[in-house]
């Protein structure tokens, strides 16, 4: 049968804020389920098929994808976005963190995914329509006429293929997303077609937030350094003009957008990278911001009754965890901190209150999410008796977490309170991002005990969030637990690969996955964590997608007042 889109998806997503632990004590309350379905391989076209669509039908773009006529007139200026982290790599084939900020509106991608409560689960990109054979094994993508890249030359299936083939090849990043593929056919100018090794949502896949960016045919011939210095060519409606390390990257529009542009619109965008979250704070108060997120969430309160500005609650795929090394530590000394971590005081008292407990290491708002019933409780008695049974005394660890981050520092700061009681010493590490993953990603014997670290969608699957961080790597990359079980890798790769026909197996596998790493102690899954941004009030558009944490369509922006 023709394996079925679940655009169910989306209005249950809208209902997933109530989708949390239970208050009482250290009580994990049953996740809300997404659906029966994961997306794969239907065919669809505008935001993907409809209810009422025959399997099989090929959606088409409907008129007001045509380009707008330009208008240069009554501009809004220049938006200052304040961001908490730094953009260490701006290769459009190998970023993997806060960098889509940046990327998303200089680059574009086939599809994209929809925020909650959207009548369609992906709205066409690069693409205007696709459909895939009966097993999701071969897809073919139509691709949009008319558009140009910024350096002037035309794109086509030809530049699409080029600049998944260069992410492929290079193999960093989120390249992993593209492993189904085994060939690509340029079928004509406007015509992409794929064959997969196994079943795969492509059409989603196609909508990542990394990895799946086009770039133009002189860009695929260049290397890392050069897209850091500011070059680069995509289709996006913003070109990088300017690339300051560490303090900011500035965006010019394109005036050569397919989508053409209309009053209002900002000219020009300033990315600043302000870590220190009191300074973030006065800048949004002042003016000096229009947009920033990761304040104090303590602030918020006060922020709700300024008139200039617009406190955003909105769904969140994020999650918050500390890694646990591995190698340096033992069996017991990890069961020992995952039943010390002060889950519920960290949930009741910081994040204003708004965060629940995690699950596990899929966030509760993503499909495939274990049900939590598997999870330690805080018992100081029992990781004190865990400790002394294995014979460990005068333990000292490091907790890594970013400089800056009060909810992490915070965090960090109870829960050393509590191991003191057990005769645990936990040594708090605040480091710049740049610094903390140097030092990971090199010899794990010499590195930290735990890294704390988010974790938002690559797209909107439980392998995103178990692959990076859980699968056996020979050179550590995001995997800085240092984690290597070969019965998890074979149970994760399986439900990957089942997930394109046989969805509820893949889910019940995903969550086999997930109860290995709980069982092994490979990391302290701490909370999946609320959404909260502040813009100007007098700002118009901003609708925050989950699927793509803490980016800002500046395009879609309007200066109202």
């Amino acid at each position: 049968m023709k394996f079925r889109r679940i655009l169910a998806m989306l209005s249950i997503l809208a209902l997933l804020a109530s989708a949390c632990g239970d208050d009482d004590d250290d009580a994990v309350g049953e996740p809300t389920p997404l659906a029966t379905e994961v997306p794969a391989g239907d065919s669809s076209g505008e935001g993907g098929s409809s209810p009422t669509e025959a399997p099989g039908e090929v959606g088409e773009a409907p008129d007001d994808t045509a380009p707008q006529e330009v208008e240069t007139d009554q501009s809004a200026g220049r938006f200052v976005y304040a961001s908490a982290f730094p953009f260490v790599d701006l290769d459009p084939s190998s970023a993997f963190s806060a960098e889509h900020i940046v990327l998303q509106n200089v680059y574009e991608t086939l599809t994209r995914f929809n925020p909650p409560g959207s009548s369609e689960l992906l709205s066409p990109g690069l693409a205007v329509e696709w459909e895939s054979n009966d097993d999701a094994t071969f897809w073919t993508f139509k691709l949009r006429d008319g558009v140009i890249f910024h350096d002037g030359s035309p794109f086509n299936a030809e530049a699409v293929r080029a600049s998944l083939q260069r992410t492929i090849d290079l193999g960093l990043g989120a390249a992993y997303i593209f492993l189904p593929i085994e060939s690509m056919e340029v079928v004509d100018d406007l015509t992409i077609s794929f064959s997969l090794a196994w079943p795969a949502p492509l059409d989603l896949v196609m909508s990542s937030a990394f990895a799946a960016f086009i770039m133009s045919p002189e860009s695929v011939g260049q290397d890392s350094q050069w897209f850091n210095e500011g070059n680069g060519a995509g289709t996006g409606p913003y070109i990088i003009e300017s690339v300051s390390p560490n303090e900011n990257v500035i965006l010019v529009r394109n005036n050569d957008y397919w989508g053409g542009w209309s009053a209002g619109q900002f000219d020009e965008v300033e990315l600043r990278i302000v870590e220190d979250q009191v300074l973030a704070e006065q800048m949004i108060r002042s003016g000096d911001a229009d947009f920033t997120f990761n304040l104090p969430f303590d602030s918020y309160a006060s922020l709700d009754g300024v008139e200039s500005l617009s406190v955003v609650r909105s769904l969140s795929m994020t999650n918050l965890f500390g890694l646990l090394n591995n190698v340096r530590l033992s069996a017991e000394v990890r069961e020992a901190l995952v039943t010390s971590f002060p889950y519920q005081d960290v949930v009741e008292n910081l994040y204003g209150g708004e965060a629940t407990r995690a699950v596990g290491p899929v966030p509760q708002t993503v499909w495939g999410a274990a049900d939590g019933s598997s999870l330690p409780q805080t018992d100081l008695n029992r990781a004190a008796a865990i400790l002394s049974d294995a014979g460990v005394e005068d333990l000292t660890l490091t907790y890594s977490y970013d400089v800056g981050e009060v909810e992490q520092e915070q965090i960090g700061e109870v829960w050393k309170a509590g191991l003191a009681e057990i005769g645990v010493d936990l040594v708090l590490e605040p480091l710049t991002w740049d610094a903390r993953w140097e030092i990971a990603q090199g010899d794990p014997a010499s590195a930290q005990d735990i890294y704390t670290m988010f974790w938002y969608p690559t797209y909107v699957t439980p392998t995103d969030f178990l692959y990076s961080l859980f699968r056996t790597e020979e050179f550590p990359f995001f995997n800085l637990g240092y984690y290597s079980n070969p019965d998890f890798d074979v149970l994760l790769d399986s439900a990957d690969a089942t997930s394109g026909t046989d969805v509820d197996a893949a889910i019940e596998m995903f969550r086999d996955a997930q109860d290995i790493l709980i069982e092994d102690h490979a990391a302290v899954f701490m909370l999946d964590v609320p959404s909260v941004s502040v813009i100007r009030a007098d700002i118009s558009g901003y609708t925050p997608n989950p699927a793509y944490a803490n980016v800002v369509w500046f395009y879609d922006l309007r200066r109202t007042g």
